[in-house]
């Protein structure tokens, strides 16, 4: 009796010692000097004191067996050279895949944190937004649009007092006059009852400069708008940080 009473307890102990093990390998913020911890400095100091790696762990919230939330941001960082911009755009598949331990959680809390990011910079106090140049226009775009990797085509509904009504993303991917057929330009636009259009696009090489194909269909668009008495009163394309509006640029004019 007293050997099994032994040998039971030396398999408590192993297990007890396997338990311990394994929470040493599993790092957390908790084992950090609390004035490390970046909840607590951020709570302390401001948001503004953090480096954006801490920003990120706070997002995170929980790292892997063997880095700790900061340590696996610093990995996402160095994946994309500490490239905000670059790591904006990616969707949630992209960054499950690029970093070994992120995971689709992970993943959708940076993607929702980014995108609040996008809509902040978007907004503008009013629910409704009044279109009286082109820079009111690229205000609600330019987040939208600047980080995307592929083509977008967006539409904007006026009403006549030059009120955005809504905004839609009518076309993805590569645009040319096939894909960019005024028929769903002008069916959004008849939807909610617009008494103009904007339409817009992104350039994902960052520079704004019309194509002739983005010309072409410009052209397209606001012969179309006249027929149905829609007119649309601008094309705007989107770089990174630039743009250009062929109404400004006198596009829109030549198009008669």
């Amino acid at each position: 009796m007293k050997n099994i009473f032994a040998k039971e307890s030396n398999q408590m102990r192993d297990v007890e010692e396997t338990d311990n093990e394994k929470v040493i390998n599993r790092l957390t913020i908790k084992d950090l000097p609390e004035d490390e911890r970046p909840r607590e400095r951020l709570i302390k100091y401001g948001p503004q004191s953090l480096r954006t790696s801490e920003l990120l762990a706070i997002i995170i919230r929980i790292g892997t067996r063997n880095e700790t939330a900061v340590q696996l941001s610093e990995k996402l960082l160095q994946k994309y050279d500490g490239d905000l911009k670059r790591l904006a755009s990616q969707t949630v598949n992209q960054l499950s895949k690029d970093i070994k331990g992120l995971g689709e959680s992970k993943s959708t809390q940076i993607t929702a944190a980014f995108e609040l990011g996008k809509r902040l910079s978007a907004f503008t106090g009013d629910e409704r937004s009044q279109i009286n140049s082109p820079k009111d226009a690229v205000q609600i775009l330019m987040p939208q649009l600047r980080y995307l990797s592929n083509e977008v085509f967006y539409a904007l509904s006026l009403d006549s007092k030059n009120y955005v009504t809504k905004q839609r993303r009518i076309f993805e991917g590569s645009l040319n006059m096939s894909i960019v057929h005024p028929r769903e330009v002008f069916k959004f636009a008849i939807e909610e009852s617009a008494a103009s259009l904007i339409v817009a696009h992104n350039h994902p090489s960052g520079d704004p400069t019309p194509s002739n194909e983005d010309i072409k269909i410009t052209k397209q668009l606001v012969d179309a708008g006249k027929i149905l008495d829609i007119p649309v009163l601008d094309h705007i394309i989107i770089g990174d940080g630039r743009y250009i509006s062929l109404k400004e640029q006198g596009s829109m004019l030549n198009n008669r």
